[in-house]
């Protein structure tokens, strides 16, 4: 930094906060660090009693923070990402609708391992809303070489700037299978509907129809198929997941998948979660834990799917890390290291 008369520091940045002080009303920075003198700035200035100033100059090959922000953000953030202008040289990232966060991590790493250089995301695969934040740019000085914000712009041409994105959940038709002989004769009252039916609604997805099996293999078996010949892009079969002698339904989505992921996720809770697919359509078995916890290994799963995912065994297995649950008092789910 170096020190200037304000009437020569127009162009030249302020190299820390400028403090105004208006007794019994005012007192806070006037001027930002970072901030760029301009002519209008100087009778301010004068006021506050400043008639020299320390500032930063840019030099040949280097660049304010904040315009190093805005190459940097334009370099990693996707087409379901939008953000404003730079401030103090941070940009924030925010999802353009309801969806599933996608980073690429190893480009991320990539990019932060030029010093200087900051982006920061939420975590791979979190469920966020429309406008909510999904992370953030900035540069360490005010000033930064211009070589380093190009080598950003490199790794974001390698990958189609694409670093950090949304997938948007889609509107997908599902069906859903309750299971249980007890509850398909009416012995006891069913109470697994409508939590998924409400999980359906809260997705944004559409329910197609809903529809009640005994514990009988071939009975679900041939639900199951009814439900994707109608449409279904999406089943979601509750009950019958443990290994009761009764419980047959891991075999009934077995025998009606033409593919089965897992039959068991490392997870808590919601360990016996089975997925499989028919063809394009995806197939959930449900434990029972979905019936008494708020959040699951359902909803770790089933909104990267809503999202145009197919789930793949090596994602499931990678689970085991953050896979378990502290059952907080009061759930934050997805604002959480669950399922991450």
């Amino acid at each position: 930094m170096k020190q200037v008369k304000v009437e020569d520091a127009i162009g030249m940045i302020v190299g820390h906060d400028l403090t105004k002080i208006v007794p019994g009303e005012f007192k806070g920075a006037a001027f930002k660090k970072g901030h760029i003198i301009k002519k209008e700035d100087i009778p301010m200035l004068k006021s506050m009693g400043k008639n020299h100033i320390n500032v930063v100059e840019i030099n040949e090959g280097e660049l304010h923070e904040n315009e190093a922000a805005e190459r940097i953000v334009q370099s990693v953030a996707g087409e379901e990402l939008y953000y404003g202008d730079a401030k103090e040289g941070k940009i924030e990232l925010k999802a353009k609708n309801r969806g599933i966060v996608k980073v690429n991590i190893e480009a991320l790493k990539e990019i932060n391992s030029i010093e200087q250089i900051i982006v920061a995301t939420l975590h791979n695969n979190t469920l966020v809303e429309k406008d909510q934040a999904v992370g953030a740019t900035r540069t360490i000085p005010l000033v930064i070489k211009e070589d380093k914000i190009v080598q950003v712009e490199q790794i974001g041409r390698l990958n189609n700037k694409d670093i950090v994105n949304i997938k948007p959940l889609k509107a997908l038709k599902i069906g859903v299978v309750v299971t249980g002989t007890e509850v398909f004769e009416g012995v006891i009252k069913d109470r697994f509907a409508p939590v998924l039916v409400d999980k359906v609604k809260g997705y944004g997805s559409i329910l197609i129809d809903l529809v009640y099996a005994p514990d009988n293999r071939e009975v679900i078996k041939n639900e199951i198929e009814k439900l994707i010949k109608n449409g279904a892009e999406v089943v979601l079969v509750s009950g019958g997941m443990s290994v009761d002698a009764d419980d047959v339904t891991p075999l009934a989505i077995e025998d009606a998948a033409t593919e089965v992921i897992s039959y068991g996720v490392p997870a808590l809770p919601g360990n016996m979660l089975m997925i499989a697919y028919r063809g394009e359509c995806a197939i959930f078995g449900i434990p029972g834990a979905a019936m008494y916890f708020k959040t699951t290994t359902l909803d770790i799963l089933l909104p990267r799917v809503l999202a145009g995912e197919k789930i793949r065994r090596e994602e499931i297995v990678e689970l085991g890390h953050g896979g378990y649950c502290p059952m907080c008092k009061d759930c934050t789910y997805p604002n959480c290291h669950f399922g991450k």
